[in-house]
């Protein structure tokens, strides 16, 4: 090691989250996401819901009426995630707060979907807020798919009540915990006809556009939602197929009348479901609509397209990286679109970046805001070549220590108790043929998933670690003899 300098990371031109857990499958640790995919991801969209007010609750519908006659996934009283356990009444020690403290951890931000009884009082969102503002900057997507039929709230409600009562949550949120962004998901512009100019319910959702903190839309360029009722076949209608252009063009045309609305205001505006379902498309028609929207993005010189959600990691049917297998729901079958996906999100374009500071000296304070905006630290190795062992060790007080860490294009999480760290699959299949200087990139995301009160004024933005000493690197270019 000859210097150590500072490193702050940085914004992706393209941001790429994932989710993880749904109706159509369980939450998957972000220890085998990462091992899976070599990187993390800007954030993890969970999905929950809160209908705190209906019989049955906090069961999960499907187990609070399994007795009821169910022909489509969302026919059951109130909708058929996961149920959120905090809330009024509720606490903060099981889901999803288990798998946000995973995900913040692992150096990703939490995004929450959160699909809620329109009719909750103030006290149980200014509760929800107070749930989520340790978690640092997260978004949160309230009643989702908006100007859709199928859910739950959307049963209960007019349109014009769910969008007042996005823009309620939306202010106590801000009043209680400002760290946390909201995400409008709503239809846009569904009409491939460009003389369409108007989004879905557009008078109901106007004050919603200008309140929310980000755009977003849902736009599977396949998708059977049938399943798993329904087999996609050619002789039924439970599923559809658009071309990757007119999927795009309308997501565009949406962004830009959001921003009229807005009074011509850009705000970020993401796709906060991506994929074309397997059942539809099989597994390689899959992988080449992917690729193809995401070359489109890339190509794009206007620049209005802020980030995508795959839907998702691990699924019962055929929207995942992975399938289910019916076997052992424990384990995963790799889908072709994983390979490429990954190869997708290692392009610069999707990466987040680093900017290399001054030389610093020990101790030296590290400060993770969120995984667009932390400062670490960067330590130059001396590479003679391909290692044949590259790792580090950690001793005293840093074997207690949460650390994200990068080198040669691949992440490595070392989670509090572990004192060694193997860095050689970074070198299994990117090779360095001759002598150079690499960057080892050391971040330290909250040990808890949480950030602290006790860390000052900023404490719900940012998180504070001491950094006193230095891993011991070992790096040896031939085998030992």
């Amino acid at each position: 090691m000859s210097q150590i300098k500072s490193v702050k990371l940085t914004p992706a031109k393209f941001a790429v989250d994932l989710g993880d857990g749904s109706e159509r499958g369980n939450y998957v640790n972000q220890d085998y996401i990462l091992q899976k995919m070599h990187r993390p991801h800007r954030g993890i969209n969970l999905m929950y819901c809160y209908y705190p007010l209906d019989e049955g609750w906090p069961k999960r519908a499907r187990d609070a009426y399994a007795d009821k006659d169910v022909t489509f996934a969302w026919d059951y009283p109130y909708d058929d995630y996961f149920p959120y356990g905090g809330g009024l009444n509720g606490n903060c020690e099981g889901e999803p707060f288990t798998c946000m403290r995973d995900v913040r951890k692992h150096g990703q931000d939490v995004i929450l979907t959160l699909t809620c009884d329109p009719h909750v009082s103030d006290e149980h969102i200014k509760a929800i807020a107070l749930d989520l503002k340790p978690f640092g900057r997260m978004m949160l997507r309230v009643n989702h798919e908006a100007t859709g039929n199928w859910f739950s709230f959307n049963k209960r409600a007019s349109y014009q009540e769910v969008a007042d009562f996005y823009v309620r949550f939306h202010r106590i949120i801000k009043e209680y915990a400002p760290n946390v962004q909201t995400i409008l998901c709503i239809g846009g512009i569904e009409d491939p006809n460009p003389k369409v100019t108007e989004i879905l319910y557009e008078k109901e959702f106007t004050e919603a556009v200008r309140t929310t903190d980000i755009w977003s839309v849902d736009k599977y360029m396949a998708l059977n939602w049938g399943w798993p009722y329904e087999v996609a076949e050619k002789d039924n209608h439970q599923h559809k197929r658009d071309s990757v252009e007119a999927i795009y063009d309308m997501t565009k045309r949406s962004f830009y009348r959001f921003k009229e609305l807005n009074g011509g205001v850009a705000k970020p505006m993401v796709m906060s479901e991506f994929n074309a379902d397997g059942d539809v498309t099989g597994p390689f028609d899959q992988v080449q609509m992917v690729k193809e929207f995401c070359q489109m993005v890339k190509e794009d010189k206007e620049r209005w397209f802020s980030g995508l959600t795959f839907y998702q990691f691990r699924d019962d049917g055929r929207l995942g990286l992975e399938i289910t297998d019916p076997n052992n729901s424990d384990v995963g079958i790799e889908q072709p679109v994983l390979a490429a996906y990954r190869d997708i999100i290692k392009d610069d374009f999707f990466k987040p970046g680093f900017a290399i500071g001054q030389d610093e000296r020990l101790p030296l304070t590290l400060r993770w805001g969120g995984s667009e905006d932390a400062d670490g630290i960067a330590i130059t190795l001396q590479m003679e070549g391909n290692p044949v062992f590259a790792e580090a060790n950690f001793s005293d007080e840093l074997a207690e220590a949460n650390f994200m860490m990068e080198i040669n294009g691949r992440w490595f999480y070392k989670t509090p108790g572990v004192t060694f760290v193997d860095f050689m699959p970074a070198f299994f299949e990117r090779n360095i043929s001759d002598a150079c200087e690499m960057k080892l990139h050391i971040f330290a995301p909250p040990a808890a998933g949480e950030n602290d009160p006790s860390q000052g004024e900023d404490w719900a933005e940012n998180y504070y670690y001491t950094l006193r000493k230095l891993p011991d690197i070992r790096l040896r270019f031939e085998p030992i003899m």
